[in-house]
């Protein structure tokens, strides 16, 4: 973005005030909530920061289907696994469990990094 802050800086500098400044002077029983809403704040910056390209280039290489939005793609992809067509003796069926994985570690990365480790 060409203006500074960039919207993940100002949501981060909006949760530091949340936390630093506000939270100590909610009654403890908004707290909670306050907490809640820094969270998701902090999952916001991630998410926008993430880079999903490889994880979703990977998948449209795997179905074969370049031009594929991501809904359509992950959808297409949900259909393949129920009908089995994407299970570990098939053909691709490692393909899958790793681009599968990689899309794990892409939305893990954004919701609770700290479940990945170091």
């Amino acid at each position: 973005m060409l203006e500074r802050p960039d919207a993940a800086g100002l949501l981060e500098t909006a949760r530091e005030v949340l936390l630093r400044e506000l939270l100590p002077h909610l009654p403890e029983e908004r707290r909670f909530e306050a907490r809640m809403v820094a969270n998701a704040m902090a999952i916001a910056r991630r998410g926008m920061a993430a880079d999903a390209a490889p994880a979703l280039d990977r998948l449209r290489c795997l179905l074969d289907v370049p031009d594929a939005e991501p809904d359509a793609l992950l959808r297409r992809l949900a259909a393949e696994i129920r009908a089995g067509e994407r299970d570990p003796d098939r053909p691709g069926g490692t393909e899958t469990a790793e681009a599968l994985v990689a899309l794990a570690r892409l939305r893990c990365s954004v919701s609770n990094p700290r479940a990945l480790g170091r």
